[in-house]
């Protein structure tokens, strides 16, 4: 074992999300002498992102060294671990295409990242990116750890295990730790004392318990608390993004007896209730935030532009912890000292209910032996039933990807609630073959343009 680990973070041009990492990454003792190599296709971004990690290293005074790399198997040679964080096709094309030929059809998204039509196109441009970094890693680093961020979260790691079962993969997403904080100012309480356990897929995984922990040590079930604030007006409270009030969670809540892990904006596309095209007073009711990412992607690129040029005069960083998983896994696996994350993982075994290697998100001790799930057993019927509608469309667009078969986008699409909530059969095929015109070059060869006639 080497003194020090090689700690690789493949799509480092994403400026912001690798100074995160990597400034938590170097705020730990047992890492902080880590050899960091920065990977991205975009020389420019790259070199803004080597003056960042850069100047992190010298305000934090550590050990480290850093690389920076265009070259991908490069950069991964002889890593330890590994970070993915990229967007293929970026704002522009891809995004902006993922939300204006749907429109032509009357279907209006939100994030459109992770389900629905837009999670199915990025699915299919973003996993044969991953399965080159899953190569790469067979022959340079075969040990390392896969800490992916990228979504669509459940198809990507649906597909590596799928393709890679040898790649040692945990994917991974703020939203369990995020709302649990975020359930906790809704009610007052610090988030120190609430516990909980959360399971699902990602982005829809619900807390199965929320409890609070009283003077004496023992735990209160705080969701009669969350349905009186929801009932009274009270929660949800206006939280960082001022366009969504997260009234579909609650909402959700008061039906299915669950709160569920991720935002009201992302969770209102992934099923069929909440944006309807003739029902402009359920969006202005539950405050959806339609065509939300496409927004936030053009606030981040003008916040960067500021941010980068501070950054560049700056002699000194302020280094702040996030919230994110990365380091604390690194840290386990190369001390020994045990931890607990929720990450996404296959499903063998662990939720009983749901399909057998399907991806799923659970609790998971972390130490030397690497990142190793917590069996769940069966989820409540109505949490099971709910999931299964997005792991048919997960399952249909891994099928299209490993056996490179066109038809099975379509059916991914057919089935998606809200696509099929919106448009008949003809008007969802005309919209997947304008798709795959529309993406052109970013698809798989096999998966691009030409019309696909009904049963052809």
């Amino acid at each position: 074992m080497a003194a020090n680990p090689k700690v690789t973070f493949i799509g480092a041009g994403s400026t912001v999300f690798m100074k995160n990492i990597i400034g938590d990454v170097l705020q730990r003792e047992a890492l902080s002498g880590a050899h960091i190599a920065l990977m991205d296709i975009n020389a420019e971004r790259l070199a803004d992102s080597e003056i960042v990690a850069s100047k992190m290293i010298s305000t934090l005074g550590v050990a480290a060294t850093l690389t920076t790399h265009l070259d991908q198997r490069e950069a991964l040679a002889g890593a330890d671990f590994v970070v993915t964080a990229f967007q293929v096709g970026g704002y522009e094309p891809c995004t902006v295409t993922d939300f204006e030929v749907p429109k032509k059809f009357g279907l209006r998204q939100t994030i459109a990242d992770t389900l629905g039509i837009g999670g199915i196109m990025r699915g299919l441009r973003t996993v044969p990116h991953l399965w080159s970094v899953c190569e790469d890693m067979s022959a340079v680093c075969p040990d390392a750890v896969l800490m992916q961020y990228v979504n669509p979260m459940a198809i990507n790691i649906w597909a590596i295990s799928q393709k890679y079962p040898n790649i040692k993969v945990v994917g991974l997403c703020h939203s369990v730790q995020g709302t649990a904080k975020e359930l906790a100012n809704d009610l007052g309480i610090p988030y120190e004392k609430i516990r909980y356990k959360a399971a699902g897929i990602n982005h829809m995984a619900f807390y199965l318990n929320f409890e609070e922990q009283m003077e004496d040590g023992s735990y209160r079930d705080l969701y009669p608390d969350l349905a009186a604030a929801y009932a009274s007006g009270k929660a949800p409270k206006p939280g960082w993004n001022p366009r969504c009030l997260n009234k579909v969670r609650y909402e959700m809540m008061g039906r299915l007896g669950y709160f569920v892990t991720e935002s009201s904006e992302h969770f209102a596309e992934y099923v069929p209730w909440f944006i309807k095209r003739d029902r402009p007073d359920l969006i202005e009711r539950f405050s959806i935030p339609l065509d939300e990412y496409p927004v936030r992607c053009i606030e981040n690129i003008e916040t960067w532009k500021a941010q980068a040029e501070e950054y560049r005069n700056a002699n000194t960083i302020e280094v702040k912890p996030s919230h994110e998983y990365a380091s604390q896994i690194m840290n386990s696996v190369w001390t020994g000292q045990e931890s607990v994350i929720y990450g996404n993982v296959p499903n063998h075994g662990l939720i009983s209910s749901l399909p057998e290697g399907c991806a799923v998100e659970v609790p998971c001790l972390v130490d030397r032996n690497g990142v190793q799930p917590t069996q769940v057993g069966a989820l409540p019927p109505q949490l099971t039933a709910i999931m299964r509608s997005n792991i048919n469309v997960q399952e249909l667009t891994v099928s299209a990807l490993i056996n490179e078969n066109v038809d099975n986008i379509y059916h991914a699409a057919m089935m998606d609630p809200h696509t099929g909530a919106e448009l008949d059969l003809e008007q969802i095929w005309a919209m997947v073959d304008d798709m795959r015109d529309a993406h052109g070059e970013w698809l798989p060869e096999w998966a691009r343009g030409g019309r696909r006639a009904q049963g052809a």
